[in-house]
C-alpha cells in the first residue's frame, strides 16, 4: 500500500512538472530557453520549434495523466521507462551542444533517472507473484 502511495505522488509530481516545462515552452519560448540548458536559442524563426518542444511535453504528461486517473498502473509504469527517455535525449542534446552541463545533468538526467526509479518501482507494484503449488495435507490412516 506505501508502494502505491509513493508511486502515485511521484507520477503526479511528474505530471505536473513536465507540464509546467511544456507549457512554459508554448506560452514563453524565448524565456523557456536558459532553462533547458542550450547556449542558445534558435535564431530568426525558430522560435516554433521551441513550440513543438513544449507540445511534446504537456503530451507525455497527458500520457501519464490518463494511465494514473485510468488505474492502468502496469501500463503507466512501462510509460515511464520509455518517456525517461525523452529526459536523457534532452540531456544528450544539451551536452553534445556545449550547453550547460549542470543543467543537463540536475535537470534532465536527474529527471530520467528518476522517471526510471518511478518506472521500476510501478513494475514491482503491479508483478503478477506465480502460485506456488501446495501440497495437499497428509490425510490419517
Amino acid at each position: 500500500m506505501l508502494l502505491k502511495k509513493i508511486n502515485t505522488v511521484l507520477t503526479a509530481a511528474f505530471i505536473l512538472f513536465i507540464l509546467w516545462f511544456g507549457t512554459e515552452f508554448i506560452l514563453s519560448p524565448e524565456a523557456a530557453v536558459p532553462g533547458f540548458g542550450l547556449p542558445s536559442g534558435p535564431s530568426g524563426d525558430g522560435d516554433g520549434f521551441l513550440i513543438v518542444k513544449g507540445i511534446r511535453d504537456v503530451v507525455l504528461a497527458l500520457v501519464l495523466c490518463i494511465l494514473l486517473v485510468t488505474g492502468h498502473r502496469r501500463a503507466l509504469g512501462w510509460v515511464l521507462l520509455v518517456e525517461a527517455l525523452a529526459a536523457y535525449g534532452d540531456m544528450t542534446t544539451v551536452l553534445v551542444h556545449h550547453g550547460s552541463v549542470a543543467t543537463a545533468l540536475a535537470v534532465h538526467g536527474l529527471t530520467a533517472t528518476l522517471m526510471v526509479v518511478n518506472g521500476l518501482l510501478m513494475m514491482r507494484e503491479t508483478r503478477k507473484v506465480a502460485a506456488v503449488p501446495v501440497a495437499p495435507a497428509p490425510q490419517p490412516a
